[in-house]
């Protein structure tokens, strides 16, 4: 009886760990999926931006912040972008600021990173984002302005555009 009643117990012990083993969050999950890279062209408003979307994949801590830094296309220090993550957050986009100089063909990186509420790292993604189109096929200025997008006086003079983006200013 008193091999049984241990045998008992040892099965109710393991089917118990086994249980809370099967609860407990597995360590190096990637918390989010990079999904999308594109450079956004607004013709209208004379600007590029780069656009970064990834996935919620694994659960986040609430507090955990993301951040990413975008090759500046016209030299100089990288663009930086942080945010706050919500643990509910499904999808997140990443819109850098302004870029000038976009070049055709040619590889720009972007790194993110993914912060917990306590500062540890969660997360590391490098990548690059490439365009199928030179910053040239933008306008020089903005086409329109005001909430109106009322005409923008200084690109149509005498019934005339400005022109097109001047590449020449890029770095090479």
């Amino acid at each position: 009886m008193k091999r049984s009643l241990r045998g008992l117990v040892m099965i109710a012990a393991l089917a118990a760990s086994t249980a809370l083993a099967g609860c407990q969050r597995e360590t190096g999950g990637e918390p989010l999926q990079l999904t999308g890279k594109i450079f956004v062209f607004n013709y209208r408003l004379a600007y590029a931006t780069y656009m970064i979307t990834l996935n919620r994949t694994e659960p986040l801590p609430e507090g955990a912040t993301i951040t990413a830094e975008f090759e500046n296309p016209a030299g100089g220090d990288p663009l930086v972008l942080q945010r706050k993550l919500f643990a509910a957050q499904e999808k997140v986009v990443l819109e850098s600021p302004d870029v000038r100089c976009v070049k055709k063909a040619r590889p720009y990186r972007v790194s993110i990173t993914v912060d917990g509420p306590d500062g540890a790292r969660l997360q590391a993604l490098e990548t690059t984002v490439v365009s199928d189109l030179d910053q040239s096929v933008l306008p020089a200025h903005a086409l329109v302005v005001g909430p109106a997008y009322d005409k923008n006086p200084e690109m149509f003079k005498n019934g005339l555009t400005g022109g097109q983006f001047d590449m020449r200013k890029c770095p090479s």
